[in-house]
């Protein structure tokens, strides 16, 4: 993106917050006292069409559960019994702290939507790590088992993971089967709609990419077949730039809804939860101020103004390039070599603004050795031509090499 494109936006992104005005009042605010923290509880949504209610706000654990039972039970306690988890989740630790807490609180199990996950693609490997999986969470059977980080549902979502899914829920092992996409999104969910074994799908989804032409056309397909949706990444942080980094519109945006009494973070969960196609959005919440505030805006869910939207979407707007959309499909198709550069993208956004490093380091460093010394010396001019956000890719390749090797 030049200069002048850059200066264009901003421009654009403050006449939009003039015309809002910072201090106007939304319709109906979160305010704790609405309702004491003792007796909140978070509503439900149906599941598409598989006949269950799950709460709207789901449990990311991808945190040192095992330390943190009494979050686990304040979660029970308010309603967030919808848990995410996968094995490889803080150093392998979540799933394990999960079986802890359902040891010891057994009667809660029945309450608990319990979802885990899997990068393999063949049956074999599948059933051990659902075996593995149900062992570690002292379970016998999983409501909702995903494939983990499909990037072409079409290629991916196999005859034989199919008939996988099939016997493993005659078995009673699993209720549910769907996947998980953080790459080519839209693509991968309008293939889903038309296979008519497709349970559940939880996918990138934020106040960024939501409004777009092709994913609403994505979601409304899943939505008509009867899946149901969970959304991530809510939070839609930037891919690279480094944690206590915030542009102009960023601190616009946080002042704009701390004045009317609700957190930026809050609005961006607000502004999923407008879609009522989606059933429940996944949020990592690690401390029991993030469980409370999030819960708070589930609880209390203030509507959006349109003044609201049309100022999120300025914002998006604004910053483009420095967040990654997922659709890889456009940069990688341009380059010589097998980059993986959604995955690298995702790398940079844990270490930079989650500052989870260890799972950067980790994820970067499952990606093929012979594709990693390649990633510095590659010409990537092409794909950023084609890029739709104008992301400055080789040179956040190069950074992701010097920081992650």
């Amino acid at each position: 993106m030049t200069t002048e494109d850059s200066g264009i936006k901003r421009r654009k992104f403050l006449q939009v917050l003039g015309a809002a005005g910072v201090g106007s009042m939304v319709g109906a605010t979160i305010r704790p006292a609405v309702a004491e923290a003792a007796a909140m509880q978070v509503s439900t949504r149906s599941f598409g069409r598989t006949g269950i209610q799950v709460p709207i706000l789901s449990l990311g654990t991808m945190f040192d559960t095992g330390a943190n039972q009494l979050l686990l039970r304040q979660a029970v306690k308010w309603g967030v019994t919808y848990w995410d988890t996968a094995q490889y989740y803080n150093r392998w630790g979540s799933e394990p702290g999960i079986g802890k807490y359902l040891a010891k609180y057994p009667e809660d199990r029945k309450k608990i939507f319990l979802v885990s996950k899997s990068g393999n693609r063949d049956a074999k490997s599948l059933t051990a790590e659902l075996n593995d999986s149900l062992n570690n969470l002292k379970t016998d059977y999983l409501d909702l088992f995903f494939v983990h980080a499909v990037d072409d549902a079409e290629a991916e979502l196999t005859p034989e993971i199919k008939a996988w899914g099939e016997k493993m829920k005659s078995k009673g092992k699993i209720r549910l089967i769907g996947f998980s996409t953080h790459s080519n999104m839209a693509k991968s969910l309008s293939h889903a709609a038309t296979l008519g074994w497709i349970d559940g799908i939880m996918t990138t989804y934020n106040y960024r990419v939501m409004t777009t032409d092709e994913m609403k056309r994505a979601i409304d397909a899943c939505h008509k077949a009867g899946i149901g949706l969970t959304a991530m990444k809510t939070q839609a942080k930037s891919s690279w730039v480094s944690t206590g980094e915030q542009s102009t519109e960023s601190r616009a945006l946080a002042k704009r809804f701390l004045d009317k009494g609700v957190t930026e973070e809050q609005a961006k969960l607000l502004a999923v939860w407008t879609d009522e196609r989606i059933a429940a959005i996944c949020s990592q919440m690690n401390t029991l101020a993030i469980l409370k505030a999030n819960t708070e805006a589930a609880v209390n869910q203030a509507r959006l103004t349109a003044s609201d939207r049309r100022f999120l979407e300025a914002e998006a707007r604004a910053t483009t390039a420095s967040y990654c959309a997922g659709c890889t499909a456009t940069c990688q198709s341009m380059l010589a070599a097998d980059v993986p550069v959604g995955k690298i993208m995702r790398c940079l956004m844990y270490g930079r603004s989650y500052g989870d490093h260890f799972r950067a380091h980790v994820e970067f460093r499952d990606i093929p050795a012979a594709i990693r010394t390649r990633l510095a010396s590659l010409d990537y001019s092409a794909a950023e031509r084609q890029c739709p956000r104008n992301m400055p890719i080789g040179r956040l390749m190069a950074e992701a090499v010097e920081e992650l090797s």
